[in-house]
């Protein structure tokens, strides 16, 4: 009989010494927040519903029990980690390699895109952790290469997204999919309603965890303020265009027409412009990113869930061109500027209609607002 190794220390906490190991050498100095408060409810096998937002530490915080429970010497699936994107499933296939440098469990990242063959044999020399996104998971299982039968834990990382760009079918399948006696958790940014529903669909007597998102940032921001007819928003954005020595600009709309609609008409006016949302090709989105990163592009305008996650340090200016639904969203906007040291200024559109919910939105937000003329309305 093996005895199992004693426990490491992390913080305050207890984990397996290979992995142990691997953080100290990958430069973990301290458990964050989310660390702190999910890995002991998942040691325990207890399923989970989290509120983190992305460059919190949520993959670790899943990684790590994950690592600890999985025998590599079974060869076949035991945990699922369902993602809505291909660099998701690559970010958290690597950040499994390097936590689990000394446990050996092979994991792999499924997503579309790319050829069958190599996913296929990464599952057939017997991967234990399985990354991916919903359509390539089911493809594979339908082809008869991926047999969920002995997965023991399910993960549905950023469930808000995967609800938002439309999976919610393929992922309630592969859930059916799973043995029914299982571990579960949800991490998702916000907790709107499908992902409540989702939860408690698919979870049993979760416990739930939710981390504040960091707002450290949002000091660093400069609040501006503009009103404007709502006929007038296009032109107001292109008079802040020429005001302000701006590098990179991320304009904000609620909905995907709503992004499409700015961008064909700041095209029409000879702007550098280009737009990602939840429609767009995994592709699209990637070229339009690295674009922007690159400075090759001078506007991008996004949908709140579509630029989650967006780590791009030179974004001069953020445009809240539809108001912020909410507090937390306009600490999410808002925190896409001020980055690495810098500072950034956030302008805000306040409609005909908005005035209500902008003071509302003032008083949450805890930050001060500074009011400019538009040149479009100063007849004087």
């Amino acid at each position: 009989m093996t005895l199992a190794p004693s426990p490491a220390r992390f913080g305050e906490l207890a984990i397996h010494p290979d992995i142990s190991r691997a953080i100290d050498e990958l430069g973990f100095m301290a458990p964050t927040p989310v660390q702190v408060r999910a890995i002991p409810v998942l040691q325990q096998g207890r399923d989970l519903f989290a509120q983190a937002q992305t460059g919190t530490g949520k993959t670790a915080a899943f990684a790590i029990p994950i690592l600890e429970k999985v025998d590599p010497g079974l060869k076949r699936p035991q945990a699922l980690i369902v993602v809505p994107t291909r660099e998701l499933a690559l970010q958290v296939t690597r950040e499994f390699g390097a936590i689990g440098k000394y446990r050996h469990a092979h994991e792999v990242a499924i997503y579309g895109g790319v050829p069958y063959g190599p996913q296929e044999r990464a599952l057939a020399r017997g991967a234990a952790i399985v990354v991916g996104t919903p359509g390539r998971l089911l493809d594979h299982i339908e082809r008869g290469k991926l047999d969920l039968g002995g997965v023991t834990v399910v993960i549905l990382d950023e469930a808000d997204r995967l609800l938002d760009m439309g999976f919610a079918p393929e992922v309630r399948r592969l859930l059916r999919r799973c043995p029914a006696k299982r571990q579960t958790a949800l991490f998702s940014a916000t907790l709107v309603a499908d992902v409540r529903e989702l939860a408690q669909r698919f979870t049993h007597d979760a416990v739930q965890v939710a981390i504040e998102p960091e707002q450290q940032n949002v000091d660093s921001v400069e609040q501006v303020y503009v009103e404007v007819l709502e006929q007038d928003k296009v032109r107001a954005l292109e008079e802040l265009l020429r005001r302000y020595e701006t590098d990179q600009v991320l304009v904000f709309r609620h909905t995907k027409r709503g992004v499409d609609d700015l961008e064909d008409k700041l095209r029409r006016r000879k702007h550098d412009v280009a737009a990602i949302h939840g429609d767009l090709t995994q592709r699209e989105r990637e070229r339009t990113l690295q674009r922007f990163r690159e400075g090759d592009l001078h506007v991008l305008i996004a949908t709140n869930v579509a630029a989650r996650g967006l780590h791009i340090e030179d974004i001069s200016h953020v445009v809240n061109y539809d108001l912020p639904e909410d507090a937390d969203v306009f600490t999410h906007r808002v925190g896409r500027t001020g980055r690495a040291g810098k500072t950034g200024v956030a302008v805000t559109f306040v409609g005909e209609w908005d005035f209500d919910q902008f003071d509302q939105l003032r008083a949450k937000a805890g930050v001060p607002f500074r009011r400019e003329i538009l040149e479009l309305y100063d007849r004087h």
